[in-house]
């Protein structure tokens, strides 16, 4: 029922160590405005449809298919969301769920804890958040890490997400942290959409680029002025020491100009739950970049983490994506020029098949739509982990969740 793509032993001793535990799910709600560009995303048929989608997914994960939601499921072009799996799976085990808002238009209509981000511009400008709201995200990922950690006693943390446009925002976080990573992420999409993306993320890397230097003649005419004076970035550690950073490109600069709020949630999240339990990243090529971007983030202001109790869960739609490369993407995150310390972490998938579904919203997933989100294959891999669920306990429960919302 799972499938473990890269670094086979320690994804073993990973899926042994929790085999029988139940874990806790946080999922932590972003948005991107590179989301409403036209066709980029097939999470929402149109880009108002789109403003939306997070809110509607929290709502239906929280409340189920019988709740009159005040943000209904947007319409897809195929395929039903991924929260549907995500529900079945959450309710059907009573796993605890806490829903982060960290940076979204509106409110959702769900008790969330607001980490008082907010939601990034599009990423092809080069400036999509304020370097302030990057640092206070990851001061809170780290806090709220640590929080839910303490109260796991045996089992570990599943940290998902919803941000549409997600994709394009890891390639470019991604591409940023020197990973070759064109032409091998995934989307919403049957056919990735990979030119597309790629035109955004090279519009948006030139402009930071641009920025930096225009930064450093300032720097230096401010250098020839005495009366100025020069403060370095930096940020506060764990340890709350402050740590000046020498690598050329700083991670939580690079996610302030082309990334996304929820990223660096996720990675403070993890770096600090990691120091005392098991965590899985929910999710492919987004979860991909995060663990990239922890792996940058603890060298470049020495923050200590396990890499052995991570490992990225996903359904085997992501894994085995023909128009992309998820498992290439996997292997090659210890290559970048700021991941050097050569950390790839264990991919994971839930083989999960809506093959035989009686639904076409969900055969659809065979087709190549959706294919993840919301937790999903995390779920999956979880209710066999702990109940030893099988394809058709797995199939019988999600077709009851769209049964009720039909």
């Amino acid at each position: 029922m799972i499938s473990i793509y890269t670094q086979k032993e320690q994804g073993k001793d990973w899926l042994r160590r929790y085999r029988g535990c139940l874990p806790v799910f946080a999922c932590i709600l972003g948005f991107t405005e590179t989301g409403l560009i036209p066709g980029i995303s097939a999470a929402g048929r149109t880009p108002e449809d789109r403003k939306y989608t997070a809110c509607a997914d929290a709502e239906f994960l929280y409340y189920g298919p019988e709740h009159n939601a005040q943000y209904p499921l947007p319409p897809l072009a195929a395929g039903a969301s991924p929260v549907l799996i995500s529900r079945a799976v959450f309710k059907s085990l009573k796993i605890p769920i806490y829903l982060f808002n960290a940076g979204l238009p509106q409110p959702p209509a769900v008790p969330v804890i607001d980490l008082g981000g907010a939601p990034a511009k599009c990423l092809s400008g080069g400036a999509a958040m304020e370097i302030t709201t990057v640092h206070h995200l990851f001061e809170q990922g780290l806090l709220w890490g640590e929080r839910l950690a303490a109260n796991i006693q045996q089992g570990y943390l599943i940290v998902g997400e919803c941000v549409v446009g997600g994709t394009t925002t890891a390639l470019a976080i991604l591409t940023g942290l020197g990973i070759d990573a064109a032409g091998k992420v995934n989307s919403s999409h049957p056919v990735c959409n990979h030119a597309q993306k790629w035109a955004l993320v090279q519009a948006g890397l030139e402009k930071m680029k641009k920025s930096k230097e225009q930064e450093e003649i300032n720097f230096q005419s401010s250098i020839q002025n005495p009366k100025s004076k020069i403060i370095p970035l930096s940020v506060p550690c764990a340890s709350g020491r402050e740590a000046e950073v020498q690598n050329s490109v700083d991670p939580l600069k690079l996610v302030a100009a082309v990334g996304d709020p929820m990223q660096v949630v996720v990675a403070g999240m993890a770096i600090a739950a990691s120091r005392s339990c098991g965590v899985m990243l929910a999710g492919g090529t987004q979860m991909l970049a995060v663990y990239a971007l922890i792996s940058a983030i603890a060298q470049a202001y020495a923050l200590s983490w396990r890499p052995e109790a991570v490992v990225v869960g996903t359904t085997r739609w992501v894994a085995e994506d023909p128009t992309g490369a998820t498992v290439d993407l996997a292997l090659s995150l210890g290559k970048g020029s700021l991941t050097q310390s050569g950390e790839t972490p264990p991919l994971l998938a839930t083989h999960l098949s809506f093959a035989d579904s009686r639904y076409p919203q969900l055969r659809a997933y065979e087709q190549g739509f959706v294919k993840e989100g919301m937790g999903a294959g995390a779920a999956c891999i979880a209710a066999h982990l702990s109940q030893d669920w099988q394809q058709h306990e797995l199939l019988a429960a999600i077709e009851a969740q769209l049964e009720r919302l039909i």
